[in-house]
């Protein structure tokens, strides 16, 4: 399998790291043993595969520094996020004492400063986590920017600018392998599609959310994408179909539990149920879509949606009515039914990987 992106090489690394532990383990256990020459052929293409993943992507070669890395995604998100709202709460501390050619001087450089940034720490080969970063708040000063010119020449609001805001977290997200500029893209691309559904049906793109049905074509759209764009990570892929999951489930949700602002000429309880039917059907089809395709991702998104819905519907039911100790117990018990449930489809699911038996031996001739 080609490598092409930092998630590939780091699967293959992973594969590699896992390859020769458990060859020690069949050595030591006398079920294999390469030749001196076999094992050192393989040494060397491994040493070399991993020197280039590391040199081109990054990727790491031990157990300890993934979990670093793990630690320093955690750091590089949570100081974008501490900056960006630096950044924020900077300009409208001080922005009423400017005059307008200060506001507009101090953003078109906050824009273009954050951009060539990111593009040389990008380009000099920086640590991604620095990179990633520094696209971050590229975008925030970016969405900030256009919002506070609005304001400052009075430009009326249009959700033209959510498609503005999704190409450059796209952008960012495919050049430097972010997965969350990605979701911050795929959000804004939902939101733009959410109004322009909205405006079709004659309201106002700002009151989009009022049915909450408008956001079902973004969230198909978002779900068929890697279909469409097959040169995806794995990675990525599966973050184009959980945020469409995620976009379905919101509204499913929300009429499920108010059964107001839909579309339907129906009665509120009517609405609550049909969407009620609609989350259980759709959260356990997601499931069995995971399973049968082993797509990790998807299994916990429609776990965590069934499980959302039927905590709700568990307190709508009975919270007011039984006992507290009973309603606990019932919900432990359907939580053992639940994983009963689960442990069948993990069970099918391996089935099939099962190696076949062997065929019998054939039987001795009889003697003359």
């Amino acid at each position: 399998m080609g490598v092409t992106d930092r998630n590939t090489a780091q699967q293959r690394a992973d594969r590699i790291r896992a390859f020769e532990e458990e060859l020690a383990v069949l050595r030591t256990a006398g079920v294999l043993a390469l030749s001196p020459e076999q094992e050192r052929a393989a040494r060397e293409h491994h040493e070399t595969l991993l020197k280039e993943y590391a040199l081109v992507y990054d990727v790491d070669r031990s157990a300890e520094t993934k979990q670093l890395s793990a630690g320093m995604r955690a750091f590089s998100f949570l100081g974008a996020g501490a900056l960006g709202a630096s950044v924020y709460f900077l300009y409208y501390r001080f922005w009423g004492d400017l005059p307008t050619l200060a506001q507009v001087a101090i953003l078109l450089t906050a824009a273009f400063a954050s951009l060539a940034v990111t593009v040389w720490l990008g380009g000099r080969g920086a640590s991604p986590y620095f990179t990633k970063l520094a696209a971050l708040i590229a975008v925030v000063c970016f969405v900030l920017d256009l919002g506070m010119l609005g304001q400052i020449f009075d430009i009326t609001p249009s959700d033209r600018a959510f498609v503005v805001w999704a190409a450059l977290a796209l952008l960012f997200a495919y050049r430097y392998d972010s997965p969350l500029l990605l979701v911050l893209g795929l959000a804004w691309l939902a939101a733009f599609v959410t109004a322009r559904t909205a405006a079709l049906t004659g309201a106002y793109w700002q009151d989009a959310l009022e049915r909450s049905e408008n956001l079902f074509p973004a969230g198909i759209l978002l779900i068929a994408a890697p279909a469409v764009l097959r040169r995806q990570s794995d990675l990525f892929a599966a973050t184009y179909r959980v945020t469409g999951i995620v976009a379905l489930f919101l509204p499913v949700l929300a009429l499920a539990t108010t059964g107001s602002d839909s579309y339907l000429p129906l009665g509120k309880d009517t609405i609550e149920g049909i969407y009620q039917i609609v989350g259980f059907t759709g959260a356990a089809a997601t499931i069995w879509v995971g399973v049968k395709r082993r797509w990790t991702p998807l299994i916990n998104t429609g776990v965590v949606c069934f499980v959302i819905l039927l905590g709700y519907k568990f307190y709508d039911w009975w919270w007011e009515s039984m006992p507290k100790w009973l309603f606990f117990l019932v919900v432990g018990l359907a939580a053992i039914l639940l994983l009963l449930a689960l442990g069948r489809l993990r069970r099918e699911a391996i089935a099939p990987r099962a190696a076949p038996a062997a065929p019998a031996a054939p039987a001795a001739p009889a003697a003359p």
